[in-house]
């Protein structure tokens, strides 16, 4: 028996680093590391150990025999990525055999906790990349950390930008939520940076300082209309759902039969399930109870899912729309109105992606019809090429007029969500690029601020997922620790108990 990696994958490489045999791919190092969708476990390589799984912080890799049916698929999908790129023979395996693991001469990119004394940093941000940068501080440094969020409760966007129903991916805030309680950390929760304490203090009180906010806003599609009450931010959708505290409860009213949202993401992907699940399959999730109770009395029958370009590049990932093809009770459809669409997907040249909406029903949609509520399946659809001109209505949304093969088009439409991107905003205190929404670093260094770094969104922009993070903080954190090391960091000017008496005021 064989294991395989399936959807959930968060590819922060943990089972990689576990695995004796070198059968998982692409690893660290190699050319295809971090651009691909999901990590893959070479059957042909693959002795059943079960290391692997038992490293993987989102539950994403299960013996290829026992894979429910939804993702039976995955056990191929691993098998073909070797089919394509072939397989890495690791130097000394060709005497040794296919199984053979090359260790290599040791070496530590880390420098030694000797080299420097113990450091007190504190991290604005408990999501994903403020909690890998703490992580690799504890675990490698004798350094304490002060952990800093805005919000009552830790987490980030694990705890407030996923699904619901994606349970397995939100199981990594349980590794994260085991430094919580290091003894080196202190963690202060509702205390937010530029209201309660300015930066100048939260540096005068730590050797350094990691900003790790993440990107909290939302682009904007900038077109008439998009301030129309029923014309909101996917992100405040997300947040509605995942009960974030800045959110309200009646933020988002589905009194409408059809819903638009504006991108084909991840994003987009994740808010067109929730608006067309079943509610009694979320009951049992971590799904907000306002959001259970205005789901169940949703009037939604189809979302439409506008992308501007065509199926060939979707943005969403090949395994978000597997998970989506799976989804009980609901039909997918393409709407057939340009006639790249089907040369794109049925081209014997087709893309990967373009090939994953092969097997959909296409169709000639007449948006001038409203959806049909008689009772049927709802249903999702996928329009390409096409992009929003002005969202239309009086004291509330109405319609969305797109773009189209045979000129603009109307599409009826009591909701519309843009899921075109997160944005990050400017942090009090430090620089800011508003074109990319980051702020400027040099591998992680706050560009004119001695002592301040940046992980994550912040200072890469809204790109990759989970495990980029990890590797995004490696090098921040590797940054921080050269400039220790170089004696370029200023000394706090006062204790630990006295930020803590400061934050505890001021809160």
């Amino acid at each position: 028996m064989t294991f395989a990696i399936t959807q959930n994958c968060c590819t922060d490489a943990a089972c990689v680093a576990v695995c004796p045999v070198n059968c998982i791919h692409p690893a660290p190092g190699e050319r295809d590391f971090g651009t691909t969708e999901m990590l893959y476990i070479d059957p042909a390589a693959c002795i059943d150990c079960g290391a692997c799984a038992d490293a993987c912080p989102v539950d994403a890799v299960h013996p290829a025999e026992e894979l429910p049916r939804a993702q039976q698929q995955y056990a191929g999908i691993n098998a073909a990525y070797f089919e394509r790129s072939g397989r890495p023979v690791p130097q000394g395996a060709a005497d040794h055999g296919p199984n053979f693991h090359a260790w290599g001469t040791p070496h530590f990119e880390r420098v030694l906790p000797a080299d420097f004394a113990p450091l007190r940093v504190a991290i604005v941000g408990t999501g994903p990349a403020g909690m890998y940068a703490a992580e690799d501080l504890l675990l490698h440094t004798r350094s304490e950390v002060t952990l800093v969020d805005r919000l009552p409760a830790p987490g980030g966007l694990i705890r407030y930008g996923v699904a619901p129903d994606h349970p397995a991916t939100k199981r990594i805030g349980e590794t994260f939520a085991r430094f919580h309680t290091h003894p080196r950390v202190h963690m202060h929760l509702g205390l937010d940076v530029g209201t309660h304490v300015t930066a100048a203090e939260l540096a005068a009180h730590h050797d350094a300082v990691v900003y790790a906010v993440g990107a909290s806003t939302d682009r904007r599609l900038g077109i008439p209309g998009e301030d129309l009450p029923g014309s909101i931010a996917a992100t405040t959708f997300v947040a509605w759902y995942n009960a974030h505290p800045e959110v309200a409860p009646d933020a988002v009213a589905l009194s409408a039969d059809r819903v638009v949202v504006v991108g084909n993401g991840n994003v987009a992907l994740d808010v067109a399930r929730i608006l067309v699940s079943d509610p009694g399959a979320l009951a049992d999730t971590a799904v907000a109870g306002h959001a259970l109770g205005e789901l169940r009395r949703s009037k939604v029958r189809e979302v439409v899912l506008l992308g501007r370009r065509g199926p060939e590049h979707a943005a969403c990932s090949g395994t978000e729309l597997l998970a989506l093809k799976s989804l009980p009770g609901v039909g997918l459809v393409v709407d057939d109105h340009d006639p790249r669409i089907g040369a794109a997907v049925d081209s014997s040249e087709a893309t990967e992606k373009a090939r994953l909406f092969r097997d959909l029903p296409r169709e000639a949609v007449d948006w001038s019809a409203p959806p049909d509520t008689s009772g049927q399946r709802p249903r999702i659809v996928f329009r390409f090429h096409s992009e929003p001109l002005e969202m239309r209505g009086d004291e509330q949304i109405r319609s969305v007029r797109a773009t189209g093969g045979a000129g603009a088009q109307e599409i009826a439409a009591g909701l519309a969500l843009r899921a075109i991107g997160y944005r990050g905003v400017p942090q009090a205190g430090l620089p800011f690029d508003e074109g990319s929404g980051t702020v400027p670093h040099e591998r992680g260094r706050v560009t004119g601020r001695p002592g301040t770094y940046v992980v994550g969104w912040i200072k890469r922009g809204p790109s990759g997922g989970i495990g980029a993070n990890r590797r995004c903080a490696a090098e921040t954190v590797g940054t921080l620790l050269d400039d220790a090391v170089a004696g370029r960091l200023s000394a706090p000017t006062a204790g630990a108990s006295a930020f803590r008496r400061l934050a505890r005021r001021r809160r």
